[in-house]
């Protein structure tokens, strides 16, 4: 291969990995910053601008250097510089673990932006490829144009596989941290080959950098990338990184992220789980009296996660139709092996994996009770949470049906239930709300029919012989939480639930970090 053709191998390679860099970053840090819109505007933001030196950098390197040794001697500090990246940034991050425990706003900020630090070298480095290699490519002024416009067309097409590779295939397979190393490589061989067409003898000057890459590799394989307390089993997926961790009582629970909030919860010999899930299986009794439990029929879960939900309606309704919906088939897997959703003792449970949105719009069922657990603050999908959506919704209930949600709360703060409110009543005629004891969570109910709070009491007798039931509906008449609606309605058109979420998270935070 020509030096010259080298060079656009060299511009390709630099755009992929520029982007997969950007796109394992939001992986590497989802693990202890969550995945909410602050987290990832501040990574591309950074990104950016460590880009924009580079470029300018890259310029004026070029011209005082216009060597292709200086080229391929910055592509492998780069590459090196990357590999660094998972181990460098592993002690520092632990520091955020505290920080949310305690809502350290300074530890929180302090961990954040040191890790996001660790990416200004090897990203500005990697800005400086571009205009080095247009300088040493450039024969002749006349057509610098089209110089400029193959190499940047060339390494936008690698940043174009960069953004896939990591999230599709890289991540889920291999990992964060051997994504990282794997990426450095990548770009350490591409330097070594540039080099050798240029300096054979100069290879061995940078054969350390691999092998120090490698040996880091070695010997912290095996290291959790986030250790957790009584953790049993930790993954990675193209939306999660999961934990599994079992307390000693023999209750195992389902962490994703930060590992703030519990999404599932399964104890062989307990069906009650003292969480916002009990509250689902007395939605439909909000309905006129007299109603019992023989007329829920079937169930839609949006949110399935590891089937905590799924499990209890099975146990208390009997081997009733339920499609449970989950965009993470990760999650599903290990809610299988960890977690008690084994299709022996589910037979009855359809796993849809899909866009919850997406899913309800391909079916052609009705259901009794369709329940949304996928509103756990800050990870709010902004699409499930409009009028269109909650008409789609209707549309796939039965003339005495009900939707459930579970809603996150910041403290006193019902901001965010109040415009769920607004936005439900939009489309049902009525909904409740019951406050979740001890936790940061509204249970939401919205009724095909005209409904009355007073129902839920009215329909007890008819409970009697379902203790669980039973006992779950006395805690939420207790907990009934009348409120008026918010004047926030969210649309397809104007979803400010982020904006909402994002405020609430950071004034409770501060709130509490001031105290």
């Amino acid at each position: 291969m020509q030096k010259k053709n080298f060079l656009y191998v060299t511009a390709f390679a630099g755009g992929l990995v520029s982007l997969a860099v950007e796109m394992s970053a939001s992986s590497l840090l989802r693990n202890h910053f969550g995945t909410a819109n602050p987290v990832w505007a501040t990574i591309i933001g950074l990104i950016l601008l460590f880009l924009t030196v580079g470029y300018f950098l890259g310029g004026r390197w070029a011209d005082r250097s216009p060597s292709p040794m200086t080229l391929y001697q910055i592509v492998a500090w780069a590459g090196f510089l990357t590999g660094l990246i998972p181990f460098v940034a592993h002690p520092v991050l632990q520091l955020a673990t505290p920080g949310f425990e305690t809502y350290n706003v300074l530890m929180l900020g302090g961990s954040f932006f040191s890790v996001l630090i660790l990416f200004s070298l090897p990203v500005t480095l990697m800005g400086c490829i571009s205009p080095f290699i247009i300088r040493l490519a450039m024969a002749d002024v006349s057509s610098s144009g089209q110089t400029a416009g193959h190499i940047y067309a060339i390494s936008t097409a690698g940043s174009f596989l960069g953004a896939f590779l990591p999230s599709l295939i890289l991540i889920p397979t291999i990992g964060t941290r051997n994504t990282f190393v794997l990426l450095a490589l990548f770009l350490v061989a591409i330097a070594f080959v540039g080099l050798g067409f240029n300096s054979p003898r100069r290879l061995l000057a940078y054969l350390w950098m691999p092998l120090l890459i490698l040996l880091l590799t070695v010997l912290l394989r095996g290291q959790p990338v986030k250790a957790a307390e009584n953790a049993i089993y930790e993954t990675e997926s193209a939306y999660n990184y999961i934990q599994v961790i079992e307390d000693e009582t023999g209750c195992r629970s389902l962490l994703l992220n930060e590992g703030q909030g519990i999404h599932s919860i399964y104890c062989p010999d307990q069906l009650r789980t003292d969480g916002p899930w009990d509250y689902f299986l007395i939605a439909p009794f909000f309905n006129p009296p007299p109603y019992t439990p023989e007329q829920v029929e079937s169930v839609a879960l949006v949110g399935l996660a590891a089937g905590t939900m799924a499990r209890q309606y099975t146990a208390v309704y009997g081997s009733i139709p339920i499609d449970g919906i989950e965009i993470d088939a990760e999650i599903v897997r290990v809610g299988r092996e960890y977690l008690g959703l084994e299709q022996a003792a589910l037979p009855n449970l359809n796993v849809i994996i899909a866009d919850g949105r997406l899913a309800l719009a391909h079916s052609d069922r009705r259901y009794t009770v369709i329940g949304l657990d996928a509103y756990r603050l800050p990870y709010i999908p902004p699409h499930l949470t409009t009028v269109e959506f909650f008409r789609q919704v209707r549309d796939h209930l039965t003339t005495d049906g009900v939707v459930v949600i579970n809603v996150g709360r910041a403290g006193r703060d019902y901001r965010l239930v109040e415009a769920m409110l607004a936005t439900l009543l939009r489309v049902f005629p009525t909904a409740h709300v019951i406050r979740v004891p001890h936790s940061l969570n509204a249970v939401v109910v919205a009724t095909v029919q005209p409904t009355q709070a007073d129902n839920l009491a009215l329909n007890l007798p008819f409970l009697a012989e379902h203790p669980f039931l039973y006992e779950t509906a006395l805690d939420g008449i207790e907990n009934l939480h009348p409120m008026e609606a918010g004047d926030v309605v969210f649309t397809d058109d104007r979803a400010a639930i982020e904006w909402m979420t994002n405020a609430l998270v950071i004034e409770y935070i501060l709130n509490l970090g001031g105290q």
